[in-house]
């Protein structure tokens, strides 16, 4: 017989199984969703570009997301995290890995449009590997700042998950938390708001709209940004008094980013939406060389 754990504080039965339900979601679609994409650029020789290869570290970085959102659904419906301290330690540096790989990413794409509408530069294979290999190792390194004592990984409101601890707000969390954000967020979004516009600029000029040049900064705010406001508004005000299930939505909000970024990125890509019928149904894509630069 299975011993039923007790609600965590500040939720009850519905919520509980709501939230879990809503992870197990957002994990599964956007696992399904980016798990394509890497496989179709796998098997498709047309979408192996340079380019796309920063759109594939998107969907892995988003495949990690998902992952780590899977086992805060299994923990969400147990009601307890299972795992242990260490377990929480490494559920946090895993999250905060995938999601600033993927920030990080996202930003590098800006960077390529950017070239390729606005200075015709084509991007080389090394460039690309080199971009996305820092991408990664830049959010290692802020990741493993909280196992150093830089910050520091604890559970979330719900208690089946893990993430960082923004409860203390003392000098420690202040300071990484500033760093954090400037290097992680400020400047990712600077370089994608910037590229984004001179992008629509050329468009106007040329009256030739290849994507929505709004939306991928847009999907940056509106799926990071509550997540980032809480933490810095916990930065100068104990956030405590805002009840337990209030502090979870931030966090639900930024596990849909693997689905979002799917339909950015990768569907909302024509030529690469073209490999993606063409690896389902086996259908050639018309043009002979893949452009994904109509993302």
């Amino acid at each position: 017989m299975v011993t039923a754990h007790p609600l965590p504080e500040g939720f009850t039965e519905i919520e509980v199984f709501a939230i879990g339900t809503a992870l197990l979601v957002e994990a599964l679609l956007g696992f399904c969703l980016n798990g394509l994409t890497i496989i179709s650029f796998r098997k498709i020789k047309e979408l192996r570009t340079p380019s796309n290869l920063l759109v594939l570290s998107i969907a892995l970085a988003d495949c990690g997301i998902c992952i780590n959102a899977f086992i805060a659904a299994f923990s969400s419906f147990l009601r307890y995290w299972p795992y242990g301290s260490d377990g929480c330690q490494i559920h946090g540096f895993h999250g905060f890995l995938t999601a600033l790989a993927s920030i990080g990413s996202s930003a590098a794409v800006a960077w390529d449009r950017y070239h390729h509408y606005c200075t015709r530069s084509r991007l080389q294979w090394s460039t690309a590997a080199s971009m996305m290999v820092f991408a990664w190792l830049f959010a290692a390194f802020w990741a493993v700042m909280p196992l150093l004592g830089w910050g520091e990984y604890d559970y979330e409101p719900l208690r089946t998950c893990c993430t960082l601890d923004y409860s203390k707000g003392d000098r420690n969390y202040v300071t990484f938390l500033f760093a954090l954000s400037t290097f992680n967020f400020m400047i990712p979004g600077f370089i994608m708001l910037t590229a984004y516009q001179s992008i629509h600029q050329k468009f106007r000029k040329t009256g030739q709209f290849k994507f929505n040049t709004g939306l991928p900064l847009k999907t940056l705010v509106i799926c990071w940004g509550p997540y980032c406001l809480l933490c810095s508004y916990a930065a100068v005000e104990n956030v405590m008094f805002i009840p337990p299930k209030y502090r979870m939505i931030p966090a639900l909000i930024a596990k849909a980013v693997p689905t979002v970024d799917a339909f950015v990125y990768a569907l909302g890509n024509e030529n690469y939406r073209g490999g993606i019928w063409q690896f389902l149904t086996g259908q050639k894509i018309e043009k002979a060389e893949v452009d994904n630069k109509t993302k």
